[in-house]
């Protein structure tokens, strides 16, 4: 697979930074330079293939490293601490990405093969395949030819689902494709979550929206998740207060903002996830040491 890798590595490294045009598939690349501290973000679903170096990503209590030999699948909508552990100028890492579309997934069900119907998380790592790396190749080699996207880049987008549904990730993603099943329905409270992510969080409530019983609906979000629904809610709120801080500044009002009632208990947990006082930290980001009263 090397000469595979070597020839993606080339194209990325051509158009680092760029997205395929048009609305399908939604691919993009990545090139970073040296290694870095983790950084918050929101997974959307998609699927991620390290071509060059390594990543480390921490999602609830789970901790995942993916590189060349491997691919990332996230299902759900996942908040995430994610870092670069392999770079450097000579030997940058490289990654693509793409969006999972759920609609084509579903399509492809009927070629899939039924998987065990026990719990379905919803991120996982698995092995790459010279199959899997050859059709990224592909879609890849569209960078250098954007006439061809609108013809061939739904294909192959359909290649790379189609082995997804295949390999060991099949579970999961029939799950996320199907409308009612345990992960459509964890996604369905997600979505709510996302939206009111400021308000109390009520598990009865969030329970009722999956259809299932608190404590089952408790468990199989943890599953899900790697988190409880709560943790889930927190994480949102205190990626959305670093967002506020770096651009407004106010501690006090940003912890209001977001939904704590309390902005000494908003200051421990925020320096709990990011390592350092909201101040200090927003400073940090904005490349300048705070200002001592």
């Amino acid at each position: 697979m090397q000469d595979q890798l070597d020839r993606l590595c080339a194209i990325a490294l051509r158009h680092s930074g760029k997205y395929v045009p048009g609305d399908r598939p939604r691919v993009g690349v990545y090139v970073g330079h040296q290694t870095a501290l983790p950084e918050a973000s929101m997974y959307e679903p998609m699927v991620c293939v390290v071509l060059q170096g390594a990543k480390q990503v921490t999602i609830g209590d789970r901790v995942l490293r993916y590189d060349p030999a491997s691919y990332f699948v996230a299902a759900l909508d996942l908040p995430a601490h994610g870092c670069i552990i392999e770079a450097s100028a000579d030997k940058p890492y490289i990654a693509a990405a793409m969006t999972l579309n759920r609609e084509v997934l579903a399509e492809l069900l009927c070629t899939a093969p039924e998987r065990s119907s026990g719990e379905a998380a919803g991120f996982q790592v698995s092995a790459m395949t010279p199959e899997l790396l050859e059709a990224w190749l592909r879609l890849l080699s569209l960078f250098d030819r954007p006439e061809e996207v609108a013809i061939l880049g739904p294909l192959i987008e359909r290649e790379i689902l189609y082995r997804l549904l295949h390999g060991p990730q099949g579970h999961m993603l029939r799950q996320a494709a199907q409308t009612d099943s345990r992960l459509s329905r964890i996604r369905s409270a997600i979505g709510w979550i996302r939206a009111h992510f400021t308000a109390p969080l009520r598990i009865e409530a969030l329970a009722e929206i999956a259809g299932m019983s608190a404590p089952s609906f408790h468990r199989h979000f943890k599953a899900a998740t790697a988190m409880s629904p709560l943790q889930y809610q927190k994480a949102l709120r205190l990626q959305e207060a670093r967002r506020l801080l770096v651009a407004y500044g106010d501690a006090a009002a940003t912890a209001y903002r977001v939904g704590y009632e309390s902005p000494s208990q908003f200051s421990r947990e925020y320096a709990r996830m990011f390592g350092n006082s909201p101040l200090r930290d927003a400073a940090l980001l904005r490349g300048a040491e705070p200002q001592v009263a």
